[in-house]
């Protein structure tokens, strides 16, 4: 399935932050989101995602198909790595975890509670759960936080497993995945500040 974004603005707290947004998205096809810190490229995702309105704009091809990994690993502590995998597994209707441990390394940890894990571990585990979605597009914020060499290089692997199966993949980050990717900067894309006049629009 492919995500079509088209001229998209988008707003934070009200202001205006990215403006002029279009790209496509195509099955089996990556796209790294650069930019400096608070340019916009979380409340991008969010938009993309479904999780916020745009101001205007254009989102399509992306209905039912999109998993979001967020900063946050949205993991419940007391609940085992199994228990997790398989509540995920359950909200999304997949049978089956068990790829899901293994692509991230997590089989020997299956039966400890999150709330017991390192971050670097509850990071894994929190992208594992992409892999039990069955969602074709993988929406990613910052994935790689709190992951060492030989973890990000197993969340390369996910994510390149993915798209040979004809998945895709849009993901912010500033780290180098060794992926085949299209690198959009969203820097130039900054919106205008709001003209005086323009005042009360930053409060509707």
């Amino acid at each position: 399935m492919t995500l079509n974004v088209s001229d998209l603005r988008i707003a934070r707290g009200g202001l205006p932050v990215l403006e002029g947004i279009s790209f496509v998205l195509k099955p089996g096809a990556a796209l790294i989101l650069r930019g400096p810190n608070g340019i916009g490229k979380t409340t991008l995702l969010r938009c993309i995602a479904g999780l916020q309105p745009a101001l205007s704009g254009q989102i399509t091809g992306g209905e039912e198909q999109i998993a979001y990994a967020a900063h946050s690993d949205g993991l419940k502590p007391a609940l085992t790595v199994t228990e997790n995998l398989r509540f995920w597994a359950d909200v999304f209707g997949t049978r089956s975890i068990k790829h899901a441990l293994e692509a991230f390394d997590l089989t020997t940890l299956r039966d400890r509670p999150a709330g017991a894990l390192s971050a670097g571990q509850k990071r894994r585990l929190g992208l594992s759960r992409m892999l039990v979605t069955g969602r074709a597009i993988w929406v990613m914020d910052e994935p790689t936080v709190s992951l060492d060499q030989s973890s990000v290089a197993l969340f390369a692997a996910a994510v390149r497993a993915h798209l040979g199966a004809g998945g895709s993949a849009l993901i912010a980050t500033h780290i180098d995945l060794g992926l085949e990717a299209e690198i959009l900067d969203v820097g130039p894309y900054k919106a205008a500040p709001l003209a005086f006049d323009d005042f009360d629009g930053g409060f509707l």
